[in-house]
């Protein structure tokens, strides 16, 4: 074998490697950035609930 051919191999498994990483921490990434539009939305239609409640209680 090479030493060229070495180089070549741990090339590629240290770019799996980083590939791997930058994948996953870009997933979690969309995951909380999901959640989070999610939840700004719940939020929104729980304060309107509420406060058309609130609203006809006052009238």
């Amino acid at each position: 074998m090479r030493k060229g051919t070495i180089w070549t191999i741990l090339g590629v498994v240290v770019a799996v490697i980083i590939a791997w990483i930058v994948v996953d921490v870009v997933l979690k990434l969309v995951f909380v950035a999901a959640k989070l539009v999610i939840i700004a939305i719940v939020a929104l239609i729980v304060f309107f609930v509420l406060r058309s409640l609130f609203s006809r209680r006052d009238a």
